[in-house]
C-alpha cells in the first residue's frame, strides 16, 4: 500500500523537463499573441500615441476615429464584398475538383495512376513566385486579367489538398464502397453518398484552410487585379496606407475588421480541424 502511494506521488510530481518545456511553450505562445494584442491596441489609439514610450497596450482613452474612418471609406465594404465573393466561389470550385480528384487517386484504378499522382506531388516543389510572369501572360491571353477569375480559377486545383484527402479516403475501409457497388451504386454515388459523409473532418480542414489562404492572399490580387474597385480587402489596406501616409492606427483598425470572420470560423470548426489534421497525417 505504501509503495503504491509513493509510486502515485512520484507520477504526479512534475519533472524538470516538463517544467522547462511548459515555460518554453508559454513564452512562444506569448510571442505569437503579442502582435495580435498590439494590433488591437494600436487600432484604439491616435496615430501619435501608438509608439509613445513607455509602450502601453491598454489605451488611457478609447479612440474610435480609426474605425469610423474605415466604415466611411467609399471602397472598404466594396473590397470586403469582393473578398467574400472570391473566397466563396473558390471554396465551391475547389471542393468539387479536389474531392473528385482525391477520390479517383484513392479508390479507383486507372492506367499510370501512381505516375500521374507523383507528377502532381512534384509540382509542389515549384515555388509559385517563379510562375508569376507566365501566369500574367496566360491570364492576358485568356482575357481574365483584372477579373476575379484570375484569382478563382488557379486556386480551384490544389495538389496539397488532393494529397491530404487522398490519405483520408485511402484510410477508409474498402469493404464499404465494395458493398455499395455490389448493391448497384455507381462510383459517383459511392463518392458523394458514402465517402464524403465519412470525411467531414478532413473536408472541414480543407475548407478552413482554403478560406484562410484565399482571404489572406495579398500577392495574387495585388499583381493580377489592377482596378481599385475590383480589389480585395487585404490589398485595400495598402491603398489606405497610400492615402493616409503612415497612419498605423487606421491600418490596424482595418486589420481588426479583416480578422473577425477567420476567427469566428476557426472557433466553430476547431474540433473538426484538429481531427482532420490528425487523421490525415497519421494514416496512408
Amino acid at each position: 500500500m505504501g509503495s503504491q502511494l509513493v509510486k502515485k506521488k512520484s507520477e504526479t510530481e512534475l519533472k524538470p523537463s516538463t517544467i522547462i518545456s511548459s515555460i518554453v511553450i508559454f513564452v512562444l505562445g506569448l510571442m505569437m499573441i503579442v502582435p495580435f494584442l498590439f494590433m488591437i491596441s494600436a487600432a484604439l489609439k491616435p496615430n501619435a500615441l501608438i509608439f509613445a514610450e513607455p509602450l502601453n497596450f491598454i489605451p488611457h482613452e478609447i479612440y474610435w476615429e480609426n474605425f469610423k474612418t474605415i466604415f466611411h471609406h467609399e471602397y472598404f465594404f466594396k473590397w470586403y464584398g469582393n473578398s467574400i465573393y472570391i473566397v466563396v466561389l473558390t471554396i465551391i470550385f475547389r471542393f468539387v475538383v479536389v474531392t473528385m480528384a482525391a477520390y479517383a487517386f484513392a479508390r479507383l484504378n486507372f492506367p499510370f495512376k501512381e505516375a500521374i499522382f507523383f507528377l502532381f506531388i512534384s509540382t509542389m516543389m515549384i515555388p509559385a513566385d517563379t510562375t508569376v510572369i507566365a501566369r500574367y501572360m496566360l491570364y492576358k491571353s485568356l482575357h481574365i486579367y483584372n477579373t476575379e477569375w484570375a484569382l478563382i480559377i488557379p486556386a480551384t486545383f490544389d495538389v496539397f489538398f488532393i494529397f491530404l484527402l487522398r490519405q483520408f479516403f485511402a484510410g477508409l475501409p474498402k469493404e464499404i464502397s465494395e458493398a455499395a457497388v455490389v448493391d448497384g451504386c455507381s462510383q459517383f454515388k459511392v463518392y458523394y453518398r458514402i465517402i464524403l459523409p465519412l470525411a467531414v473532418p478532413a473536408l472541414v480542414t480543407m475548407l478552413l484552410f482554403t478560406f484562410i489562404w484565399s482571404w489572406n492572399d495579398f500577392v495574387n490580387p495585388f499583381i493580377f487585379i489592377s482596378s481599385i474597385e475590383k480589389q480585395v480587402v487585404t490589398v485595400g489596406l495598402e491603398y489606405f496606407q497610400e492615402q493616409a501616409g503612415t497612419n498605423y492606427g487606421l491600418q490596424m483598425a482595418g486589420a481588426c475588421i479583416i480578422v473577425i470572420i477567420p476567427i469566428i470560423l476557426f472557433a466553430f470548426s476547431q474540433r473538426y480541424f484538429v481531427e482532420g489534421i490528425a487523421s490525415s497525417g497519421v494514416k496512408g
